[in-house]
């Protein structure tokens, strides 16, 4: 099973303001402790939604909005992909996530379980996405 750890943009994030010394260090340290568990598939941060679009889809027109976007609570600053035998262990793994804010206030992650190809109703189109080496596997 794939969980993806969403942490949150913050207006620090939006802003642009790199993360302290300490808080990199936390994350490597978390990210190391995953790796060596043979949990961790990906991770990374993401720049502020000011270096991104978003594409606005009315049926078949698509419409290119150039951001920043106003509402940052809503933003993704950063991601964890784990691969883990179940929820508990998925549960156990984000318990241990650092705290993400730069100054150590409140502030929550979300996890998301992902699909996996098995999930759909298998088919020439999901057998594509297995041919392409994408859409993961529920095997750890």
């Amino acid at each position: 099973m794939r969980y993806m750890i969403i942490v949150k943009a913050t207006a620090d994030s939006e802003a642009g303001v790199m993360p302290r010394e300490e808080l990199m260090a936390d994350m490597a340290a978390y990210h190391e402790e995953l790796a060596k568990a043979g949990v961790l598939l990906d991770a990374s941060g993401l720049r502020a939604s000011s270096h991104g679009w978003r594409v606005r889809y009315d049926g078949t027109k698509r419409t290119v909005v150039d951001g920043p976007f106003a509402e940052s609570k809503e933003l993704i600053a950063g991601y964890t992909i784990i691969q883990v035998r179940d929820r508990a262990e998925a549960l156990e793994w984000t318990r241990r996530f650092p705290n993400p804010t730069l100054d150590g206030s409140n502030c929550e992650i979300e996890v998301r379980r992902m699909f996996e190809l098995e999930d759909f109703q298998q088919g020439e189109a999901v057998d594509r996405f297995r041919e392409m080496g994408v859409g993961g596997t529920s095997a750890r």
